[in-house]
């Protein structure tokens, strides 16, 4: 009795997927000023592929949008050059190798941070998923995303940091 309890107990657990990890991140604009109303929420999750990000944002501005993880879980205010930069408490991207490359999700020799393009609606919704294939939910205890102003070229020409520019929105993941 006991082997054919163990058995069925077997075949249940081999039949049971693994829970995925997730983590849901809220939101907030952000500006010169610190944190502003929140815009919606990113679910991560672990996928076989990598980390899927799952957006359901509103309020932002139409079209591609650069979005990393960066290293500190703060989306404060710093100063930079004696001027209140939005976001910049939130440091770099996340780059734990120090590779200093910026050259998208998709290459293992970049910045880990270095996210796929977040496309915005033209009613300022975000919603189509996103997919990380170097990134888990681990990675992002304790970091924030940030989403710039513009579109990135995962490139550091003509500008920095694929010239997304600044810090528009950001979340921090506990």
């Amino acid at each position: 009795m006991r082997i054919t309890t163990v058995a069925i107990l077997s075949g249940m657990l081999a039949a049971t997927p693994a829970l995925a990890a997730t983590a849901t991140i809220t939101v907030h604009a952000i500006d010169a000023t610190g944190t502003g109303p929140a815009l919606g929420t990113i679910v991560a999750r672990d996928t076989a592929k990598g980390l899927e990000l799952s957006p359901k944002l509103s309020g932002l501005p139409v079209g591609p949008h650069g979005i990393h993880v960066h290293q500190n879980g703060d989306c404060g205010v710093k100063e930079q050059d004696g001027k209140p930069v939005a976001g910049l408490a939130a440091g770099g991207h996340l780059d734990p190798h120090g590779s200093g490359k910026h050259v998208g999700p998709w290459r293992d020799d970049g910045h880990q941070g270095d996210l796929p393009a977040l496309s915005v609606n033209g009613d300022g919704s975000a919603t189509d998923k996103l997919l990380a294939p170097h990134l888990k939910v681990s990675d992002l205890k304790g970091r924030a995303i940030v989403i710039h102003a513009g579109a990135d070229n995962y490139a550091d020409e003509p500008k920095p940091l694929g010239g997304g520019g600044g810090r528009i929105a950001c979340g921090v993941v506990k």
